[in-house]
């Protein structure tokens, strides 16, 4: 290939010419490990689509130079924005960037490995064509709704018209990613391909040329006269989901789709959808702190030189099952251990229902299944990197476990309780090396929660723990150091906050009131119904481990909860609980009338809580509680988590 002129040869970006007369343009962000747009990666860009325009090649391929395509626009020059005026100016930057390459009179084609997001998209939608990368890893997302924005560069105006407005709004709606085949299905992708002939695939769509995809006539009608319809149907599917006084983004997607077809600049002053309105606006403000928060615990494991290959799972119930299932599904090789194959089997069962929902691939989901592998006698726990013990929560059945697992596992493995309640020390009391043990607390759902609390005991050693930290990322979850203290964080900060609720319920109020108030607050589900969902003989069970000497929880049980577990209505597990359930649902009534003192008397042992946890330095920071309890309980995002709220409440 011939080299560009070195006044093109900039800091991020470089292109050359191959001898068919195409060109190929490379991202390689300096001094970073994946592609972002700053403010300087744009101007640079639109300075090597000039050169590459005034050179006239027969087509362009943009490629990464990293393990990703392009994550999106960098979060770190939003933030940096000193007025909204500034945020305007980047937008139109972007947005003007995007329409240069759009406007080139070859054919263009994003050549996408790994993650494609945000800005990175409608960088890939603004080119003629986009060939992908046939692996798991390759996903295409708008992500920026769950940072309180939309896209503003012409993703909003350009998806629907590529996809059908249902199948975009969708994606910019929820931020959900989807693979490299579900976007070949939808007309996202132009081909998918495995990396072996990615970039021969990428060079022979451009210098083919076909036709673009066009769309259906339903589609076209869709994004025509019938847009308001759709529009409306959505927002009633984002009404279920997000209030729009907390969350105003998803309802300024819609408004600005209708009434501008996705262009920020047709009305920059709208006080629904503006770059301006949005940028200012708290929600916006929170959640980008939450997005810190994510990739500060994601950074957790950094430097930790430890991957295991092998994971055993002692236990095959729910919470062991899914444990396993997730390991089998991140490519590692599991031995699922339980007292007979006919406990093993509705592990497996619920694993393949897993697979076929996450993986949509029969090849990818015999893959998963055959590297779960059921252990009767437990063999695998001598081979294993980590042992994870998930029996039920009995110390001595504990104990009793790890003298058999301590006396035949590798000297260097990862011997782990998933215990949520007990103290490591106190299961560790009869090991012949206590420092072996480390707490890896899942919460179930095990596959829909990301948060894994790491527990260090009193005499775990610190690369324990730094290995249990480092595979929690493996498997995609979000690691967060506790020390041994009853309850951890989440359990010991939803205790008080579900014992006040149920005394309430002692007192006369209805569940449907108490629900109604927290969900208003901005709770995913009310208390009531988390206990339901939980199990009430869980919930009883963690808060006397709680109110056990040296613990904080209250000693006597509320009564309606000793009433329902006596009788066995143990919640949506059997049915009934204190909700009655169909079909997985709860059957609720009407919720009495509440006011903010309500909200206030239910919020504040929550937060209190939280308070006494960093107080007595059982999580190392502020931010990583906030970070617990958003990704743990599900804490308000919006609010910014339960410390921040307090910082800023008035």
């Amino acid at each position: 290939m011939d080299r560009a002129q070195a006044d093109t040869m900039l800091k991020h970006w470089r292109w050359e010419t191959e001898a068919s007369g195409l060109a190929w343009l490379t991202f390689d962000k300096q001094g970073e490990s994946t592609n972002t747009f700053s403010r300087e990666a744009l101007e640079e860009l639109g300075a090597a689509l000039d050169a590459i325009a005034a050179a006239k090649p027969k087509g362009l391929v943009i490629r990464s130079a990293k393990e990703n395509f392009i994550a999106g626009a960098d979060i770190n020059t939003f933030v940096s924005f000193k007025t909204p005026a500034e945020a305007v100016d980047f937008t139109r930057l972007g947005w003007d960037t995007m329409q240069k390459l759009r406007d080139l009179p070859f054919p263009t084609t994003a050549m996408v490995n790994g993650f494609c997001m945000g800005g990175g998209l409608e960088m890939a939608l603004a080119c003629t064509y986009r060939v992908a990368q046939d692996d798991p890893r390759t996903r295409f997302a708008f992500p920026e709704v769950m940072l309180g924005i939309w896209p503003f560069w012409h993703g909003l105006q350009w998806l629907p018209k590529l996809v059908g407005p249902a199948a975009a709004l969708d994606m910019i709606l929820t931020g959900r990613s989807i693979d490299a085949r579900r976007a070949k299905r939808m007309g996202l992708a132009t081909e998918t391909v495995p990396l072996r002939v990615l970039e021969n695939t990428a060079r022979m769509v451009t210098l083919e040329a076909k036709p673009p995809r066009k769309l259906g006539l339903t589609d076209r009608l869709l994004l025509g006269a019938g847009r308001s319809f759709v529009a409306a149907q959505a927002r009633k599917q984002v009404a279920k989901r997000a209030r729009r006084e907390h969350y105003p983004a998803p309802y300024a997607i819609l408004h600005a789709w209708v009434k501008y077809d996705g262009d920020p600049f047709v009305d920059p002053t709208d006080p629904v959808c503006s770059i301006e309105a949005l940028s200012s606006h708290p929600t916006t403000r929170n959640l980008i702190r939450i997005f810190f928060l994510q990739e500060r615990m994601k950074g957790l494991a950094k430097g930790v030189d430890f991957k295991a290959r092998h994971v055993h799972v002692i236990g095959a119930g729910v919470m062991g099952g899914d444990i396993a299932a997730v390991c089998a599904m991140r490519g590692i090789t599991v031995t699922l251990q339980d007292t007979s194959p006919e406990r093993i089997a509705p592990a497996v069962k619920r694993a393949a229902e897993l697979f076929a929902r996450r993986l949509r691939d029969k090849r990818r989901e015999r893959d998963a299944l055959d590297r779960l592998i059921p252990d009767v006698a437990g063999t695998g726990a001598a081979r294993a990197d980590v042992v994870i013990e998930a029996i039920y929560e009995n110390l001595q059945a504990k104990r009793e476990l790890f003298a058999k697992v301590e006396a035949v596992a590798k000297p260097d493995a990862v011997l782990a309780t998933n215990t949520s309640s007990l103290k490591l020390a106190d299961v560790a009391a009869q090991f012949k090396d206590p420092a072996r043990l480390v707490g890896i607390h899942f919460f179930n759902p095990v596959p829909q929660l990301q948060l894994v609390e790491v527990v260090q005991g009193r005499d775990t050693r610190e690369d324990m723990a730094r290995k249990a930290i480092a595979f929690v990322r493996q498997i995609d979850k979000l690691p967060l150091p506790v020390k041994d203290s009853p309850g951890f964080l989440v359990n010991r900060v939803l205790g008080p906050y579900m014992q006040n609720a149920f005394r309430m319920l002692d007192e006369g109020m209805k569940p449907e009131t108490i629900d109604a108030a927290m969900e208003a607050f901005g709770m995913p589900m009310g208390p009531i119904e988390l206990a339901d969902t939980v199990g009430l003989d869980i919930c009883l069970a963690a808060g006397r481990e709680l109110a056990k000497p040296g613990a904080r929880g209250e000693p006597d049980a509320p009564q309606v909860l000793l009433n329902k577990v006596a009788l066995g209505q143990l919640g949506k597990k059997t049915g009934q609980g204190i909700y009655r359930y169909e079909n997985g649902r709860p059957v609720k009534g009407q919720p009495d009338a509440w006011d903010e003192r309500l909200i206030e008397g239910l919020i504040d042992p929550y937060l209190q809580e939280a308070q006494a946890v960093l107080g007595e330095g059982i999580v190392q920071d502020a931010e990583l509680i906030d970070a617990g309890l958003i990704f743990g309980t599900g804490f308000a995002p919006f609010r910014g988590g339960p410390l921040h709220y307090l910082s800023t409440r008035k």
